[in-house]
């Protein structure tokens, strides 16, 4: 393979050119794989700069699982910055992976994880870079093999012209085995068509070029807005679930990075999946069934992950770590095992209902930074409405815990913009919050009450596939902006931070987010207008998706706001979550009734599909099904 890195170290010493962290771009950090003799290279891509994307958790996972296959190589790649994509492309350098310095293009596949809807035109960005045809139907035997998977695969029409192969869910045992495949059928002289055929047989696997679209009118007659053109491929897909996570390691081999990245510290996934059900959330429905490794895996992990990388700092990761059946044993052991040591253990987001006296006792350890809780709405009809399942007795409870043991700052999580939201609910998040501020000066000495800090955040709700209020339309910018302006003059507390984000980025999250195989024309029409880089405020432009969605007869609002019944089929439909449509327009039902339904780890089964046979109870180290 070609070794660009004496062209991109030339680039690098010139620092007159104005390169921002030029560490970004060397390779040889600690702890990574090199695989120089593998006959087969495999580039796993994360759309965005290398501070983002190292500590991405899929990037990690499947470079390491590819890596132990014999004979196959995985390498990195992230999207160099914007100063860096301009200068690669005035100087005719390709995009590259980080281990060799080889172009992307000489690959035999390439994988790009699709993490959040704006990072789109970022995806054409980096195959622009790399010298890839943008479509599948323009690329040919000499091509890689461009591969995506990710939280947006869950509707993947927005990104279909783009990808040969989509992957569903879990890609530990689904990755390699499609480049085992795709390296046997080339070995064999198979044709890039074929191997797409026999890639769509594979479970889990959406090839979206065999796929095509149909009227809006056969849609709602048939479900479905594209069919398959052969008749041995499904019609929909399913979901891979990967059975062997709670038996195996949890400690995944760590690169340690030259350069900060965001969540730099050891990350140790504790927990798979979550059956809160929130029915805003997406995450809570593509990760079940709950699995959960032992505490004898995890303490193991913990111990090795920090003595081969040096970290001081360790989170345990998942969706709700606190769910955990064996969490305070865990933390107790850690903390005994790291006493003295200097080393912090985190948990994010803790649950409200989960953390008492005794955990903020267990989570404190050696320091005390920031928490962050998450009410997601002011009143507890919405919270009914959303099925959260907290209580503001929750809040003030995980309060007082804290702040008694020692914490002095906390950041409120909430959403604006749910179904049934009403003003009175805007205005409960200020009560809410300002409530909080007072419980957390009550509970700390009169001498440090000025040292108490409250803030709130607030995204605005964005409809996701494969949840509850998938078929519910997003609010209007300005109706958006009439919100977040009561909230502000609602807060009263000088000591009460408010932030929100931008309604116009939340706008094409959603189009993105609801959007089918037309939405992928604009992202294209945007990025030849400009658009990259989305997720950063500096390069973001509304005027420029609109612009693209005039060209191309789209109308945003049309697909971020319209409402939908249930009866209607959703341009997604194909691609499944595993938890079924009945499920789904049973909890939307249920949410306009504003009645909730409980964690099945803690009662009866909610019948969501995932599971083959109704569950019932709590297993541990095995598995916790949904």
């Amino acid at each position: 393979m070609t070794d660009l890195w004496p062209r991109i170290e030339g680039l690098i010493r010139e620092a007159g050119r104005g390169i921002e962290r030029p560490a970004r771009y060397i390779n040889h950090e600690w702890g990574c794989t090199y695989k120089p003799e593998a006959a087969y290279r495999f580039c796993m891509t994360y759309p965005d700069t290398y501070e983002l994307g190292q500590a991405n958790q899929a990037v990690r996972i499947l470079c390491n699982c590819v890596n132990a296959v014999e004979g196959m190589a995985a390498e990195r790649a992230f999207l160099p910055a914007a100063d860096m994509c301009d200068l690669m492309r005035e100087c005719g350098i390709p995009a590259f992976s980080l281990e060799s310095c080889a172009p992307v293009a000489e690959f035999d596949a390439v994988g790009i994880t699709l993490p959040h809807e704006l990072a789109a035109t970022n995806v054409l960005e980096f195959l622009d870079l790399a010298g890839i045809p943008l479509h599948s139907s323009e690329r040919d035997d000499a091509h890689p093999l461009i591969m995506a998977g990710g939280p947006c695969a869950f509707n993947a029409e927005p990104y279909a012209p783009f990808f040969d192969v989509i992957m569903l869910g879990e890609g530990e045992e689904a990755l390699p085995e499609l480049l085992q495949l795709h390296r046997s059928m080339k070995a064999a002289g198979a044709s890039r068509a074929d191997i797409l055929h026999e890639m769509a047989k594979v479970p889990g696997t959406y090839v979206p070029s065999l796929y095509e679209e149909v009227s809006e009118e056969e849609a709602q007659r048939t479900g479905f807005w594209v069919r398959p053109v052969f008749d041995d491929i499904p019609q929909t897909i399913e979901k891979r679930i990967w059975e062997g996570f709670a038996e195996s390691d949890a400690y995944e081999p760590t690169i340690v990075p030259f350069t900060e990245v965001v969540h730099d510290r050891l990350n140790v996934e504790i927990l798979r999946g979550c059956t809160r059900g929130c029915r805003f959330c997406q995450a809570g429905m593509m990760y079940r069934p709950v699995r959960e490794r032992s505490a004898d895996n995890i303490v193991s992990a913990v111990c090795r992950g920090l003595a081969e990388t040096g970290y001081d700092e360790v989170s345990l990761m998942s969706l709700s770590s606190t769910d955990h059946s064996q969490i305070e044993e865990i933390l107790r052991r850690l903390n005994h095992a790291l006493d003295g040591r200097g080393i912090s253990v985190s948990i994010p987001s803790q649950r409200l209902d989960s953390f008492g006296v005794e955990m903020a006792e267990l989570v404190a350890g050696g320091k005390r930074g920031g928490l962050t809780f998450a009410p997601e709405a002011g009143t507890q009809r919405l919270r009914d409405v959303i099925n959260k399942n907290v209580t503001e007795d929750d809040l003030f409870g995980a309060i007082d815990a804290a702040f008694s043991a020692g914490w002095r700052r906390c950041k409120l999580y909430f959403m604006i913009g749910l179904p049934t939201e009403t003003d009175d609910d805007i205005k409960g998040i200020a009560s809410l919050a300002q409530r909080a501020y007072d419980r957390a000066k009550r509970a700390v000495p009169e001498n440090q009450r000025g040292n108490v800090r409250m803030s709130v955040s607030c995204a605005l709700f964005v409809p996701k596939a494969a949840t509850p209020f998938q078929w519910d339309g997003q609010i209007a910018p300005e109706e958006a902006q009439r919100r977040i302006d009561l909230l502000r003059r609602s807060v009263k507390y000088k000591a009460v931070d408010v932030h929100w984000h931008e309604p116009d980025v939340s706008l094409v999250e959603a189009m993105m987010s609801r959007g089918g195989r037309a939405v992928a024309r604009v992202v294209e029409e945007a990025w030849r207008g400009g658009a990259r880089f989305d997720a950063w405020t500096e390069f973001f432009s509304l005027e420029t998706w609109r612009r693209a969605c005039e060209e191309c007869g789209v109308s945003m609002e049309g697909v971020a706001q319209t409402q939908w019944d249930t009866s209607y089929a959703v341009p997604w439909a194909h691609l499944s979550a595993g938890v079924t449509r009945k499920f789904l327009e049973r909890e939307r039902k249920l949410a306009f009734k504003e009645k909730t339904t409980p964690d099945c780890t803690m009662g009866a089964c909610s019948v969501c599909g995932i599971c083959p046979t109704p569950y019932s109870g709590i297993q541990t180290q095995e598995v916790r099904h949904g």
